[in-house]
């Protein structure tokens, strides 16, 4: 079997991979450190396992990369069983997976291929970690088993963190509700030309259907680790989605519908069957989620096991694109307090007058948590003196004021940083402290396009902008509409557009000058076959936190 060049000295053993081995349900702290190893890294060998012809193509759920940085990059796929396949042994063993990666989409120049290993216990999900990569390069992938293959895959690396870089272009998606439409925003994505995809949360959502349903989901609620693991089966099988993850590398991070609505922390939210032990459920949809994202293995702090006793599973993290921008991915869930001041307590989110609250203002109360806020304040220190001119803040929801009230007083959101006002003014006044260059931030939750200026008081309109904000609209899931959007948009002037109706994306080109963001958004969700517009278009100076509309 031909053995990995990528990373020669690679130091690890594969332990044993070319036996069949038995997987269990709840693998040891010791199985799981040496399954990390032989399902992450390149093998020099396969496990051996005689295999009768395929009836099926078990890549069904297509291939994705993502956690790039400017040496390594994931690569994904997880392997689909078929009942009738004569590969009995598939669905409770582990099976060795041939990968190619070359320079060219027919591994013509430069091929190298390998083994990894896709464990049952998570799904046959595969995330092989390539290290010893070229930086600012381009690849294709693809994997084999048996005699079926999966569709080929393009990815890329980060360049050099010392590198001088012209040009970095994102997309920026979220809220992908099934039965609100389809998927079809990613069919044009995929034209963009994109360096990478920021995925900001709710790639799937646990509900059993939805009111004027466009199409339902199947297996009703979500709750089990099979029924979180059927819903990513569900989504991933939409094509114009694998094809968007088969163009480029995704940094993604989580929202509220991929456990339970509204949830915070280790509280449980709105949806589903309340009298389930909760801290359980989280861990199977923790689970479930590492199964279908290219994140690497480091993500699993405590393994699998330590999820189910409320262990983190660290997906905040930071990268640099050359020396043109610092990309922060936040993680505004896991950590955060519960909500304040719902009526009669009640868990999940609601509209809050904050005069009526006396928690609102709680110094302790945080959304991000202790531990992430002091990594990203000193972050932010660190980028100081790096000669980035961007800070690119990708997180789950919107972060500037929206009081939903006309006049005097407030009606505040309390789940978003609106709920968190505190918390909200730490990450303000640590973007000043350390003198942050051209803060981006970048959002969505929410349904709605809102484009707008970060303040240094989100309270006083007149205090000074100190970045910017670009907020998603969602591929799918729907919202309130324009009817109040212009009214909303006069008590909130810190906010300079809005838009209630249209979904699709947000692109954003940055160069060492300037930004130019562009929401783009098709006719129709309801329909398979959509067309594609520039709802509206920005641009942003370096040094001059101000956003102007320029078409």
């Amino acid at each position: 079997m031909a053995r990995s060049n990528l990373n020669p000295l690679n130091p690890l053993n594969p332990l044993n991979a070319s036996k069949s081995s038995k997987s269990s349900a709840n693998p040891s702290r010791r199985d799981w450190l040496k399954w990390t190893v032989a399902a992450t890294a390149p093998l020099a060998y396969s496990l051996t396992s005689a295999q009768a012809p395929l009836n099926h193509n078990p890549f069904t759920l297509g291939v994705a990369s993502g956690s790039p940085n400017h040496h390594s990059v994931v690569l994904w796929t997880r392997l689909m069983p078929d009942a009738g396949s004569a590969q009995t042994q598939f669905a409770t063993s582990n099976v060795s997976v041939q990968w190619e990666v070359a320079d060219d989409d027919n591994f013509k120049v430069n091929r190298r291929s390998g083994h990894v290993v896709a464990l049952a216990s998570l799904a046959h999900s595969v995330h092989l970690e390539l290290e010893g990569l070229q930086s600012d390069r381009w690849y294709f992938y693809r994997f084999q088993w048996g005699d079926a293959q999966s569709a080929v895959g393009r990815t890329r690396t980060l360049p050099h963190p010392e590198a001088m870089v012209q040009k970095l272009r994102v997309a920026y998606a979220s809220c992908q509700r099934w039965e609100h439409g389809y998927f079809s925003a990613y069919k044009h994505m995929a034209q963009e030309n994109l360096d990478m995809v920021l995925f900001l949360g709710d790639y799937i959502y646990e509900y059993a259907g939805a009111a004027n349903a466009v199409r339902l989901p199947t297996g009703g609620w979500v709750t089990s680790l099979s029924d979180y693991r059927d819903r990513y089966a569900l989504h991933k099988s939409e094509k114009d989605l694998q094809a968007m993850h088969a163009q480029c590398p995704w940094l993604v991070t989580w929202d509220d519908h991929e456990v339970s609505n509204d949830y915070a922390g280790l509280e449980r939210g709105q949806s589903g069957n309340i009298s389930l032990d909760f801290a359980a459920q989280r861990a199977r949809a923790y689970q479930a989620f590492y199964e279908h994202m290219p994140l690497r293995a480091s993500a699993l702090t405590r393994s699998i096991d330590g999820l189910a006793s409320g262990a983190e599973m660290r997906i905040y993290g930071q990268v640099a694109f050359g020396k043109l921008a610092n990309i922060y991915l936040l993680d505004d869930r896991q950590y955060r307090d519960r909500q304040v001041c719902n009526k009669l307590g009640a868990y999940g989110s609601g509209f809050i007058n904050p005069d009526q609250c006396q928690e609102w203002l709680d110094p302790k109360r945080s959304l991000l948590g202790t531990e992430q806020s002091q990594w990203l304040d000193q972050s932010f220190a660190n980028a100081q003196n790096d000669g980035r001119p961007w800070n690119v803040l990708a997180q789950q929801t919107i972060f500037g004021r929206r009081d939903f009230r006309l006049g005097a007083g407030y009606s505040l959101w309390n789940d978003g940083w609106d709920g968190y006002s505190a918390a909200r003014h730490r990450m303000t006044q640590s973007m000043q402290s350390h003198a942050l260059s051209n803060p981006v931030l970048i959002g969505g939750d929410v349904h709605e396009n809102w484009v707008g200026h970060v303040m240094a008081d989100a309270y006083q309109d007149d205090s000074a902008k100190i970045g910017v904000e670009f907020c998603g609209a969602g591929i799918t899931a729907r919202a309130g509409g324009n009817a109040k959007i212009a009214a909303r948009l006069a008590e909130n002037p810190h906010f300079i557009f809005a838009d209630g109706e249209r979904k699709g994306y947000g692109v954003v080109t940055f160069t060492a000058k300037h930004i130019q963001t562009e929401l783009r958004v098709v006719d129709d969700v309801r329909q398979a076959q959509t067309k594609i517009e520039t709802l509206a278009k920005f641009a942003v100076e370096a040094g001059v936190p101000q956003v102007q509309r320029v078409l």
